[in-house]
């Protein structure tokens, strides 16, 4: 799981971003987010799969436009556990946003409006998961202009296809982890 092991190696960096403590935030607001919506947990996975999905697509977009700055200045922007329209608009129309709702509601059985109240949610979170591999900055560190400072997210970015960026199963994955330390 190519994804998940970016994750993975980010934690055990020093120099990058992730801990187990914020891996256990973003789990924590997604389960927070499943009980409040009454979600099955696989429902809300898939659901995640769906929208990484699409938010790769975007930030890869982004990349090609502005280069790698501008899709890690995105993901360290809006990557967090609250609700951000900001993060939202910043990757997709409101034509996009409807389409990512109709995917997800194609998937899960969750309806596209319900999808498009969830979104200012689920997207966030993605970024932040992309946000783990981001290098902590010093005085003397580069900028974020720096290219191929976020390993997880250039790992997301550049996946040949081959299945290994799904973001529901790296979360899953994720917090097998978690309960094993």
């Amino acid at each position: 799981m190519g994804l998940f092991d970016q994750i993975l190696s980010a934690v055990n960096n020093p120099n990058q971003q992730a801990s187990p403590d914020q891996l256990g935030a973003i789990l924590n607001t997604v389960q927070q987010l499943s009980n409040r919506q009454g979600l099955n947990p696989s429902t809300t996975q898939t659901a995640m799969s769906v929208v990484g999905s699409y938010v790769r697509s975007a930030l890869q977009q982004q990349r090609n436009a502005g280069g790698n700055a501008r899709a890690e200045a995105i993901v360290n922007q809006y990557g967090g556990t609250s609700p951000s329209l900001g993060a939202l608009d910043a990757l997709f129309s409101p034509a996009q946003q409807r389409q990512v709702a109709d995917a997800v509601a194609q998937r899960t059985g969750i309806s596209a409006d319900q999808v498009i109240a969830l979104l200012p949610i689920l997207v966030p979170i993605v970024l932040n998961l992309l946000k783990q591999g981001s290098t902590t900055r010093t005085a003397n560190a580069p900028t974020a202009n720096t290219t191929g400072s976020n390993s997880v997210l250039d790992s997301f970015l550049d996946a040949d296809g081959d299945g290994d960026v799904d973001v529901g199963d790296a979360m899953s994955l994720a917090g097998r982890f978690l309960n094993q330390r």
